[in-house]
């Protein structure tokens, strides 16, 4: 007999045994662990501004500025719903040498949240695209678990597209240093399947509700600080 012959009944157990897990986590429901609260105007004051990008040729530094946001994001997709663990998003923005709006994207760093009842955590993650002048933005939401591949996402192929929209004017919470908070929600936005998940890709779509066109839902409330680059070490 091959030595994959003979590891096909150990794999069927360990399939059967994960498929079992997400079965007895469709009964007992879905609840997020995790309640982040917002940033405080004091820890704003030490944000880390080491992931702002270099800007672009011929721009005045003095004009452009580096953001950090902290956002405590809600999230509904499918059938999960989950306060997720806070995002610090990092970005630029400034008048190019041309005299039109330009950003550079910066960075993205988020931990895992867990779900429970034997569900994997969920991570979120930059989806390639930010845009802070027009609220769109992408995202993928990367599944941990020791039964899943590390390249299990939902968004893997294409990311989910968001459409944000303010709740309400933004607020200075602080003019020094500055601290803006505002909220915003996206309740159109598609939910794709998890993708590359192995053996476990359907039982687990299922038990997510995935794709889901409709009934999905980010909300976040959030902080931002910045500082002109000429403001900013040297590197």
């Amino acid at each position: 007999m091959s030595n994959a012959t003979a590891d096909r009944p150990r794999a069927s157990l360990v399939r059967r045994a994960a498929v079992s897990v997400l079965g007895a986590a469709a009964l007992a429901g879905v609840m997020g662990v995790y309640a982040p609260g917002v940033a405080s105007a004091q820890s704003q004051a030490a944000a880390d501004f080491s992931d702002c990008p270099a800007l672009p040729a011929g721009v005045d530094p003095g004009k452009w500025r580096c953001e950090v946001h902290t956002a405590a994001p809600k999230l509904t997709i499918g059938k999960v719903s989950v306060a997720l663990a806070p995002i610090t998003m990092t970005h630029a923005e400034g008048p190019l040498a041309d005299g039109t709006s330009g950003q550079v994207w910066g960075a993205m760093h988020s931990a895992p949240t867990a779900l429970g009842d034997g569900l994997p955590a969920i991570r979120t993650e930059y989806g390639g695209r930010f845009d802070a002048y027009t609220g769109r933005s992408s995202l993928r939401f990367r599944l941990l678990s020791p039964w899943l591949p590390h390249s299990c996402v939902i968004g893997a192929g294409a990311p989910v597209d968001f459409q944000f929209k303010r709740s309400g004017p933004s607020v200075w919470v602080s003019q020094d240093p500055p601290v803006i908070k505002f909220s915003a929600y996206d309740d159109t936005f598609t939910a794709p399947a998890a993708e590359h998940c192995g053996p476990l890709t359907g039982p687990l779509n299922r038990r997510l509700g995935l794709p889901a066109t409709s009934g999905n839902l980010m909300t976040y409330d959030a902080t931002y600080t910045f500082k002109t680059y000429d403001q900013l070490p040297e590197r």
